[in-house]
């Protein structure tokens, strides 16, 4: 930018770049799942009518979002300085002279350039190494980056609203399920706020739940480093987010101001907690491959059997009528002293009102299986009009389940393949539940066990 800053101009620019970020006026943050953060703030600035010059000091921002969300304040053009190392103050005060502490004495140098970095003495001579410890004037480093820019404005007013989008903060939802009695379960749900490198002392937070679209963004990993700050304690706990649909997504706002610090992850309830029907099923996934040929094996398999539990969340209810943001969900189960215990951790997707949550907890204990192939044949026929072969396969399968525990169990064999297949015979019925994917419901007995065989048909 080529103006001429004005002196009293100059001396604000220097008083808003020495200004911690935590001394901002209250701010207003969208926080979005791929670690972007969109900011709204008002910087506190006189603002005249007609054209003039202003600096905020942002911190961290795409300067190619910044915009004024007022619609009577236009910004024509901009500067963004991000330089915040010593280079960039180097950079800055190419040109001028300055001070070098050598022990208790002190030097000056004409600073000529930089990269590579030339320094003149006062004798004439010029060296590429620094005389001593820099000292730099205060006005050539930038403590946060700011935003030099020309504006128009219909009317004189207090105060230049802003919005931008910076990066390196996220959010993500944690769910605690925690099983009763005769299939209920109390869940609790809260979000994780990360403000990455965010500093306020106070923020109006909205956490946007969806992937919204973006042409280069990183995903949101926590840091090892992160303190964990519970908000069980805090007054605001009692107040639950509320909750809307922007878009295609949906939004959560959370009651009051918050201050964000690196390194501090929050922690915000979503909800209060709320009663649901839980329901346990097991799975055993079958041996057919997805696609191409299937071929011989006569090696008895000892496939693990997946635990499922699944969370109704039927409408009407406290947990059915509320959208479910993406994140992690836990499972626990007391003992017999009443002592909470993990007994399944799995991810879920965004969750529209009146989904069930199904979740993966692992591989169950007591129930195990054992799978063969008992036998296999396999026929080459050839296309009309030489247009090649094809293949028909039937193989026969005997799975053998085994139960361990003081209760039955049903046990969901699951026989998944893309293309032209099909069960010609089972010991239990075939349900085909789509054209790619065939179950059958095995009961095993308490302590006992339980045998399925049935014959399939590929063609390729």
């Amino acid at each position: 930018m080529t103006s001429r800053v004005p002196r009293g101009l100059a001396a604000l620019t220097a008083l808003l770049a020495a200004a911690p970020l935590t001394a901002q006026a209250p701010t207003s943050l969208t926080i979005y799942n791929d670690g972007r953060a969109l900011v709204r703030w008002t910087v506190p600035l006189e603002i005249l009518k007609g054209q003039s010059q202003q600096v905020a000091v942002t911190g961290p921002a795409d300067p190619g979002s910044i915009f004024s969300t007022d619609p009577d304040i236009t910004v024509l053009s901009g500067a963004f300085d991000a330089g915040v190392t010593e280079g960039d103050a180097l950079r800055r005060a190419v040109g001028r002279r300055m001070t070098f502490r050598i022990g208790k004495d002190t030097v000056s140098a004409t600073i000529l350039g930089v990269n590579p970095t030339r320094y003149k003495l006062a004798d004439g001579s010029v060296t590429f190494q620094a005389p001593g410890v820099p000292q730099y004037p205060a006005d050539v480093v930038t403590v946060d980056p700011r935003y030099d820019m020309i504006i128009t404005s219909a009317r004189a007013r207090r105060g230049l609203p802003l919005g931008y989008f910076t990066s390196g903060a996220g959010w993500s939802a944690s769910y605690q399920v925690v099983l009763g009695s005769a299939g209920t379960a109390r869940v609790l749900g809260q979000a994780v706020v990360d403000p990455g490198p965010l500093r306020y002392k106070e923020a109006e937070l909205q956490l946007l739940a969806g992937q919204v679209s973006v042409a280069s963004a990183p995903g949101f990993q926590p840091r090892e480093e992160a303190r964990r700050v519970s908000m069980a304690a805090m007054d605001m706990a009692a107040k639950m987010p509320g909750e809307q649909k922007v878009g295609e997504f949906h939004l959560y706002t959370l009651p009051g101001t918050w201050a964000l610090e690196p390194g501090v992850v929050r922690t915000i309830s979503l909800f209060q907690p709320a009663e649901a029907r839980i329901t346990r099923s097991y799975e055993l996934r079958g041996q057919l491959p997805w696609w191409g040929g299937l071929g011989q094996n006569g090696e008895e398999e000892e496939p693990p059997i997946t635990v499922f539990y699944t969370v109704q969340r039927p409408r009407k209810t406290d947990l059915g009528d509320r959208p479910l943001p993406g994140g992690v969900v836990r499972l626990f189960q007391p003992d017999s002293a009443g002592r909470l215990q993990l007994i399944g951790e799995a991810a879920i997707d965004h969750s529209p009102a009146g989904e069930d949550l199904r979740l993966n907890a692992g591989t169950a204990f007591d129930l195990t299986a054992k799978r063969v192939q008992a036998s296999f044949s396999t026929r080459r026929d050839t296309l009309p009009q030489g247009g090649g072969w094809r293949y028909t396969a039937t193989a026969d399968y005997r799975v053998t389940l085994d139960n361990a525990a003081d209760s039955a169990a049903m046990v969901d064999v699951i026989e998944e393949r893309a293309g032209e297949w099909s069960v010609v015979s089972s010991s239990i019925k075939a349900e085909k539940l789509s054209s790619t994917r065939t179950r059958f419901r095995v009961p095993v007995p308490a302590r006992g066990k339980a045998t399925l065989t049935y014959r399939v048909r590929v063609i390729w």
